[in-house]
């Protein structure tokens, strides 16, 4: 005999090879079967009475009896051990093997008290009924044949008195319960497939809804009318600072309105008034203390058991999200002055030359006079300041990507590094490394060294004379880009120094045309860094602090994007 399989060799929810057959679950059956059990026992303990009192008269007969019973024990204690002890599922033929030995006890059971006594062969119709319940369809039909075969060969063979027509119509209840219960169990099994590819499938979604809601980076907050928190998911824990498996069935509303007042006010309406928010902003203080600004919108659901509805909040980060608007509205803003500086300088330039060409003249008439010599060279001195600067003006303005071709970037960056190294305004202690394997993308290459240079410039002469510059080309990971950036195949180069690092005040505005943190500074180096990342669709980014360092980080296209290219 063949020992069924262990329940824990079953997966919990999912459907065995033979799920169209299946009556019910291993509770289910565990528990039918522990009736049977209980029934078997107690009408074995019957005929063994029974076979003690006809010991005298029929000794052999009740020395089988006694013998039935004793197997009807041994096949009760192996049920108990296969259900309760090790809880397999019940096979077929350990199904099988108790079905039989119920027959035969019914049948013992029968015979001594007479065929003609008819009310003990009822228990033919439980017996077959159950196992109608318990088995397949085939198997349940072998066992009713069995049964009535048994009977009818207990009552012509064995019993003294030949019997009547009464055994026919037995037996044709014996058929007639079976084939109801056959038709029950059918339905019975197909209802019991059905709700078990539900659970099944029920289970699924809501473990894919666990992980969807455990990895968004969206946090997810729900509270109940009452005002207790009922989820919260891990990005919702990261944003608020607040613990789910601490906080989940407490108090939430006062913590709430600590850390996200917006967020507070928006759940508040909803569980007082019913009022969803489709689109609001406010902030949230994580747990680092850091507040940053967040998204939210928020929606109501009533409960029969409860008098105010619960609600859920959905919220997210927006600081990427509004650091990218800043940086478009920053490159806007730069292609404005852009063209007004081209207009201005071109309005300006060719008057100035003409003015210095006067004051030229006008000295060599004059030179005679020291005061009149003075002035003149004080003004052409001016005067060539003023056409560097509005050459300045002209390069900022003609800021285009124009030739793109295959680049390595940590080749431009070495060679733009080595030319720092030889400016004037590069200290003696100023050490400039270089760190990356090759990497290619698709840029102006002109432009893409004058970024490199005036970045690593810029950190040059920030240094005082003395310090660490490192230029580092790599590939950034997903999680490296901020959210929002349509950077196809991203490369990065990120220029840090440890200088005395740029003034928060400045930081806003250390891209604009004309601010400059240095002393003397034109002001324009950095904002044609920005246009000219603009130029490569790409994006600049600054990290610093005071006392701490800089960082400027560069995201490009390793491959220009097709659309730009059509």
């Amino acid at each position: 005999m063949t020992d069924p399989a262990p329940l824990s060799a079953v997966p919990e929810g999912s459907i065995p090879p033979h799920a169209g057959e299946r009556r019910f679950g291993p509770l289910e059956q565990r528990n039918f079967l522990r009736w049977v059990y209980l029934g078997r026992s107690v009408l074995a303990s019957l005929l063994l009475v029974r076979a003690a009192l006809d010991r005298v008269d029929a000794p052999e007969a009740a020395f089988t009896a006694l013998l039935l019973v004793l197997l009807s024990y041994a096949v009760t204690g192996y049920g108990i051990f296969v259900s309760f002890i090790r809880k397999s599922r019940a096979g077929l033929l350990f199904l099988f093997l108790q079905a039989a030995t119920d027959l035969l006890l019914v049948t013992a059971v029968v015979h001594f008290e007479g065929a003609q006594q008819s009310g003990w062969a009822a228990l033919y119709v439980v017996v077959i009924a159950v196992y109608a319940l318990l088995m397949p369809l085939k198997l349940g039909t072998f066992t009713a044949l069995l049964g009535a075969t048994i009977f009818l060969g207990d009552a012509y063979f064995v019993q003294p008195v030949p019997p009547g027509t009464w055994v026919w119509g037995q037996t044709a209840i014996f058929t007639v319960v079976f084939g109801v219960v056959a038709f029950l169990g059918q339905r019975l099994r197909a209802a019991g497939v059905e709700q078990t590819q539900l659970e099944s499938e029920l289970r699924r979604v809501r473990l894919e809804a666990d992980e969807i809601l455990r990895n968004i980076r969206s946090g997810v907050l729900t509270v109940d009318g009452q005002g207790q928190l009922a989820f919260l998911n891990l990005a919702a824990e990261h944003l608020l600072g607040i613990s789910a498996a601490e906080r989940v069935g407490r108090p939430i509303l006062q913590e709430l309105q600590e850390r996200s007042p917006e967020l507070w006010a928006a759940v508040t309406a909803g569980i007082r008034k019913g009022r969803r928010v489709s689109r609001a902003e406010g902030t949230a203080c994580r747990a680092d203390g850091r507040t940053v600004p967040i998204g939210l919108s928020t929606t109501t659901f009533a409960r029969p058991s409860e008098a105010l509805p619960s609600v859920t909040a959905i919220f997210t980060d927006i600081s990427d999200m509004q650091a990218m608007q800043g940086l478009q509205v920053r490159a806007e803003r730069l292609e404005a002055v852009a063209a007004l500086s081209a207009s201005l300088a071109h309005e300006i330039r060719n008057p100035l030359a003409s003015i210095r060409s006067s004051v030229e003249q006008l000295a060599r008439v004059g030179r005679d006079d020291p005061d009149d010599r003075i002035l003149a060279e004080l003004i052409v001195k001016e005067s060539d300041r003023l056409s560097r600067l509005l050459g300045e003006f002209l390069d900022f303005s003609r800021v285009r990507a124009s030739h793109f071709v295959t680049v390595d970037l940590t080749a431009v960056v070495r060679g733009a590094a080595q030319l720092v190294r030889e400016h004037p305004d590069t200290g003696p202690g100023v050490e400039i490394l270089v760190r990356g394997d090759s990497v290619e993308v698709e840029a102006d290459e002109d432009l893409l060294h004058r970024i490199v240079t005036n970045l690593i410039l810029n950190a040059a002469q920030a240094m005082n004379g003395a310090g660490r510059i490192e230029a580092i080309v790599d590939i950034p990971g997903p999680g490296d880009l901020p959210r929002g950036s349509e950077i196809e195949h991203p490369v990065r180069l990120r220029v840090k120094d440890d200088g005395p690092g740029v003034d928060p005040e400045l930081q806003d505005r250390l891209f604009e045309p004309f601010v400059s943190g240095r002393p003397g500074g034109s002001g324009l180096g950095l904002a044609i860094v920005q246009r000219a990342v603009v130029a490569h669709r790409g994006l600049v980014l600054l990290d610093s602090a005071p006392q701490e360092g800089t960082t400027f980080t560069i995201l490009l296209n390793g491959k220009w994007p097709m659309e730009a290219g059509a």
